[in-house]
């Protein structure tokens, strides 16, 4: 699942349109959304996305035997 899924999914859960989160990431809605067409967004900006939804922007590697990088 790439971030974009993840990021819909995150605004359902939350039922915040995608047009409220681009105003209040500080982008008009056309704008983000073309930016998540291509899903590439800057951990700093994840992390304000998380923080736009309450939530936390968490990204780690983890390994079969549960090693978590």
């Amino acid at each position: 699942m790439g971030i974009t899924d993840k990021i819909r999914m995150a605004l359902a859960y939350k039922k915040m349109s995608e047009a409220e989160l681009a105003r209040r990431f500080g982008s008009s809605p056309s704008a983000f959304n073309q930016r998540l067409k291509v899903g590439k967004f800057a951990t700093e900006e994840l992390q304000k996305i998380a923080e736009i939804l309450d939530a936390e922007y968490v990204f780690e590697i983890v390994f079969p035997d549960g090693t978590r990088i």
